[in-house]
């Protein structure tokens, strides 16, 4: 029996990335972007373009057009759904999961979720960067390991 077995690595030498951040709840967002540009950059990503949003809803438009666009490698989507007293919460959440999910299976681009969706403030803080680690980093990581992952399959596709 011959199994290959196919890993990305945290080796982001060589590739672009998009990040779409939703300026609503935009403290908590702030956060979440410095921590995925920080996660690109330890991993040697140098090129990397930012393109604000007004909210987690428009977030996956955004990220179809820039996994579609042939220039990004991949794309972190970040931002932060706050609980409210009405059902606009899970709305707005699922909208965009759904969405961002989409993008990236349309385009055969990794397209990440990194929005935080929480019950209050304090806990969307607490996964910007606080004791639950920044949601936006991980993001960041997961999509240079996808993208070397996509790179690797290709040429092993191509080679035969």
């Amino acid at each position: 029996m011959r199994v290959r077995t196919f890993e990305g690595s945290l080796d982001g030498r060589g590739l672009r990335v998009g990040v779409v951040a939703s300026r609503f709840n935009e403290a908590t967002t702030r956060l979440l972007v410095e921590g995925a540009l920080d996660g690109l950059r330890r991993c040697g990503v140098e090129e990397v373009d930012v393109a604000w949003v007004p909210g987690a809803f428009e977030i996956p438009l955004v990220a179809a057009r820039l996994a579609r666009c042939g220039r990004y490698d991949a794309v972190v989507c970040v931002g932060a759904v706050v609980r409210g007293q009405t059902p606009h919460f899970e709305y707005v959440a699922g909208h965009s999961a759904a969405g961002i999910a989409r993008a990236a299976l349309d385009s055969g681009v990794p397209v990440l979720y990194g929005v935080v969706t929480a019950d209050d403030p304090q806990q969307a803080a607490e996964r910007a960067g606080g004791k639950a680690g920044n949601r936006g980093r991980d993001a960041a990581l997961a999509a240079v390991e996808m993208a070397t992952l996509l790179r690797q399959l290709r040429a092993e596709v191509e080679a035969g």
